[in-house]
C-alpha cells in the first residue's frame, strides 16, 4: 500500500485573472481509494483535468509522475494510454448507441478495419458482469437510468485497462441503493490493486470508503488525511475545507407562514413518448406563503416530471388538473403563462437548462425578464442590465472576476446563485427548487439555504426537491412523498424522521394528512 503510483508537483494553473492552483503536490499509493475534498472554485476539477491531459503539458507548471515515470500528457487519449481513466460528473455517452458500442467508441474491437461484433459483444458481457450490470450488450443507453449508465461509464475505463480511475462526483445524480454499488465496486477494484481518486461533496460516502483525503481551498493543498490510522470525522474534514467549523448544517429560520398561495388539485400527467404511461396520478398538493414545501423519493419517483409539468407543461403530455393561485384558477399552461402567473422553476440541470454557459454572468441572470431592462421592451438598456445584475452579485455572494465573466467558467454553487438569480429578477411568488444543492459544497450549501430562508421569510412559497433526506428535513416546514407518480405521504418537517421518510418511500402506505 506504499508504493506511490501518481505524484503530482507543485503544480501551478493559472485562467486569465486567476490562479486556480497554486504548487499543489499530490499523491496516490497503489491500489488505495484517495479522495479530493474542497469547496467549489478550490481547484479539484482542474488539478484532475491537468493530470488527465484536458490541461495538456505546457499549459501548467510543474511534474507529474506515473508509475515512478515523468508525464507530460498532451490530451486525454495520452493519459488513457498509460491506464488512467476520468469519470467526469456529466457522463460521456452517446445516447441511441448500445451498451457495447459505448464501452468500445474510439476503442473498437476491429480486424482489417472491420468491427468485430462477436468480439465486442462477448468482451462487453465479460466487462458488465466484472461491474455487476445485467443489460444485454445491444440494449441503448437511453432505455438504462443513471446508476446503470455510471456503472457503464466504469467498464468502460476496465476495457482501457485502468490503473487509476478518477471519478468526478460520481454519485451526485444517484440514489442511495445505487450509490452504495458504486461505493462497493470502488472497494472490490481496491482489492484488484486498481487505485482510486473520488471526488465527492458526500463526506459521509468518503469517510466510508477512502484511505486517504487531501484537502484543497483556494487551490492549494492544506494537508492530507490517513484514515487508516485515525478516525476522521465529516466535522474535522468540514473544517480544513472552510477553514473554521460550521457548527450548524442548517441556518435557523422562524417561519411564518401565512395563506395559501399555490394549490394543484388532481393532476396527472403522461409520459411525452410512451403515451399510455402515466408519471404523475392525481397530485393534489399545496404551498403556503412563507413555507418551504420539500418533495422528498428516490430518482425516479416522478418529482422532476411533475415540476417541470406545473412549469407551463415543460414536460408531459396529456396534462390534466386544475392549478390556483390565491384561491383562484390559473393557466400554466405554457411557460410564458407559468412565468406571468408568478411560478419560476429552477432546473436540477444547471448546465444543460438553467444557464447558457458561453453568455457572460449578465446575460444570464437578467435571460427571463428581459422587459424589466428594456428600453420600450424592445432594446437592451446596458446601464440599467449592468445595475441590476451587480446588485444580485452583492445580494447572492456570486465570486465572480466580474458580472461579464461566463457562466461556464464559474464554480457549481456560483453558477447555481446565477440560476436562482435570473428566477428573482423575475419576481416570482411560487419558486421551484430542483435539486438546488446538488454537487456543491457544504459551504455554498449554507449559502443556498440562507437564501432560501430569506425568500420564505420574504412570503414566496417554494417548492424543494431533494433526494438528500437530511435537506429536506432541515430546510422544509412540510413534507411531500412521492413514489412512482404519486403523492404518498404528507408530513409536518417536525414531526418527520428519515426512518419515516424512507418508510413510505419504500413501502405501500396511505397518505397521512
Amino acid at each position: 500500500m506504499s508504493d506511490v503510483i501518481l505524484e503530482m508537483r507543485n503544480i501551478t494553473k493559472t485562467f486569465p485573472g486567476v490562479k486556480a492552483l497554486d504548487n499543489v503536490n499530490f499523491s496516490v499509493s497503489q491500489g488505495e481509494i484517495h479522495a479530493l475534498v474542497g469547496e467549489n472554485g478550490a481547484g479539484k476539477s482542474t488539478l484532475m483535468n491537468v493530470l488527465s491531459g484536458v490541461y495538456p503539458y505546457g499549459s501548467y507548471s510543474g511534474e507529474i509522475y506515473f508509475q515512478g515515470k515523468e508525464c507530460r500528457f498532451q490530451d486525454i487519449h495520452h493519459s488513457e494510454e498509460v491506464g488512467l481513466v476520468i469519470i467526469h460528473q456529466e457522463l460521456a455517452l452517446v445516447p441511441f448507441l448500445s451498451i457495447a458500442e459505448n464501452l468500445f467508441l474510439g476503442n473498437e474491437r476491429a480486424k482489417n478495419g472491420v468491427i468485430d461484433w462477436n468480439e465486442t459483444n462477448s468482451k462487453t458481457k465479460e466487462l458488465l458482469d466484472k461491474v455487476g450490470l445485467h443489460e444485454l450488450p445491444n440494449t441503448l443507453i437511453t432505455d438504462i437510468g443513471v446508476g446503470k449508465q455510471q456503472l457503464v461509464e466504469i467498464a468502460k475505463a476496465l476495457a482501457k485497462k485502468v490503473k487509476l480511475l478518477i471519478l468526478d462526483e460520481p454519485t451526485a445524480s444517484l440514489n442511495e441503493d445505487d450509490s452504495e454499488k458504486l461505493l462497493g465496486l470502488l472497494l472490490q477494484f481496491k482489492e484488484h490493486g486498481i487505485s482510486s481518486i473520488l471526488i465527492s461533496h458526500k463526506l459521509s460516502e468518503v469517510n466510508k470508503v477512502a484511505d486517504s483525503i487531501t484537502i484543497l481551498r483556494d487551490g492549494a493543498t492544506i494537508e492530507t488525511l490517513d484514515c487508516r490510522k485515525d478516525k476522521i470525522t465529516e466535522d474535522r474534514i468540514i473544517r480544513g475545507m472552510v477553514g473554521r467549523d460550521l457548527t450548524h448544517r442548517f441556518p435557523p429560520r422562524d417561519s411564518k407562514i401565512g395563506e395559501t398561495i399555490f394549490e394543484l388539485r388532481d393532476w396527472n400527467v403522461y409520459h411525452p413518448l410512451h403515451e399510455d404511461r402515466k408519471v404523475s396520478t392525481d397530485i393534489n398538493i399545496s404551498v403556503r406563503k412563507g413555507e418551504v414545501v420539500g418533495l422528498a423519493g428516490l430518482m425516479g419517483a416522478g418529482r422532476t416530471e411533475l415540476a417541470m409539468s406545473i412549469f407551463g407543461r415543460a414536460y408531459g403530455t396529456r396534462i390534466s388538473g386544475t392549478a390556483y393561485k390565491d384561491g383562484k384558477e390559473v393557466d400554466i399552461s405554457t411557460i410564458d403563462k407559468a412565468i406571468s402567473n408568478g411560478i419560476a422553476y429552477a432546473t436540477e440541470d444547471r448546465k444543460s437548462y438553467g444557464l447558457v454557459l458561453i453568455q457572460e454572468i449578465k446575460d444570464n441572470i437578467t435571460l427571463a425578464n428581459l422587459e424589466a431592462i428594456s428600453d420600450g421592451g424592445v432594446v437592451i438598456n446596458e446601464p440599467k442590465e449592468m445595475t441590476v445584475t451587480s446588485e444580485y452579485r452583492e445580494k447572492l455572494n456570486i465570486r465572480c472576476s466580474s458580472i461579464r465573466q461566463l457562466a461556464v467558467n464559474l464554480s457549481g454553487g456560483n453558477q447555481q446563485k446565477v440560476v436562482l438569480s435570473k428566477w428573482l429578477f423575475a419576481s416570482p411568488e411560487i419558486l421551484i427548487l430542483d435539486e438546488p444543492t446538488r454537487g456543491i459544497d457544504v459551504g455554498a450549501k449554507y449559502e443556498i439555504y440562507t437564501i432560501i430562508n430569506r425568500l420564505a421569510g420574504e412570503g414566496k412559497g417554494i417548492i424543494l426537491i431533494s433526494s438528500e433526506l437530511p435537506e429536506i428535513l432541515g430546510v422544509c416546514d412540510r413534507i411531500y412523498v412521492m413514489r412512482e407518480g404519486k403523492i404518498v405521504g404528507e408530513m409536518p418537517a417536525s414531526e418527520a424522521s428519515q426512518e419515516t421518510v424512507m418508510k413510505y418511500i419504500m413501502t405501500e402506505q396511505e397518505v397521512v394528512a
